[in-house]
Parts: C-alpha cells; sequence; structure tokens
C-alpha cells in the first residue's frame, strides 16, 4: 500500500489521482529505448541494401530512435545512388548502342 504525498490517505498501487484530495499521484516512468552505441554500420548497411535500410528504419523507430534514423538515412542515400547509377549505365549503353549503329552504316 503507498499513500498520497499530498494528504497521506492510503492510495491503491494502480490510482493515478488521490480520490481524497484530488492529486495527481507520481508515476513511476520506464523506458523501452536501449542505450546506443556507434550507428555508422547501421548506415552502411542502409546503404547497400536499402530495403533492409528501410525495413531496420519501421523496426527501431520507437526503441532505438538513433540507429533507426542512421539506417533510414543509409537506405535513402542508397536509393537514390542505385537511381543515378542506372541512370547514367543507361545513358552508357545508349550511347555505345548508337556508335555500334553509325559504324556499321
Amino acid at each position: 500500500m503507498k499513500y498520497c504525498s499530498n494528504c497521506g490517505n492510503p492510495v491503491n498501487e494502480n490510482q493515478d489521482v488521490c480520490l481524497n484530495c484530488g492529486v495527481v499521484l507520481k508515476k513511476k516512468y520506464t523506458s523501452d529505448h536501449v542505450e546506443e552505441g556507434s550507428t555508422g554500420g547501421w548506415a552502411v548497411l542502409g546503404f547497400f541494401f536499402p530495403l533492409v535500410g528501410l525495413i531496420l528504419y519501421l523496426a527501431w523507430i520507437d526503441t532505438k530512435p538513433k540507429s533507426a534514423k542512421a539506417a533510414g538515412k543509409g537506405a535513402i542515400i542508397g536509393f537514390i545512388v542505385g537511381i543515378v547509377l542506372t541512370i547514367i549505365l543507361l545513358i552508357i549503353l545508349f550511347l555505345l548502342i548508337a556508335q555500334y549503329y553509325f559504324a556499321l552504316v
């Protein structure tokens, strides 16, 4: 049994407010956050495997916000770099095909 810090009357463990005086009782808050270390590895993983980075971001956003942010940034950067490299590769391929075609004519 615990007691109200304002009026001293007994209160139940699961009460949020003292029924006698109406004061809000102090809660014991627990944190779900895990102590995080270096997040660079998650950014690199997200860069090379953007889908994995996105999944890690969504899975860790509430429990490991720093690691989630790093994995998400790596995924976004990896995705953008992949698109840019694909466009450059297609341009080079088009130029090589055009050069080959005009060499035959």
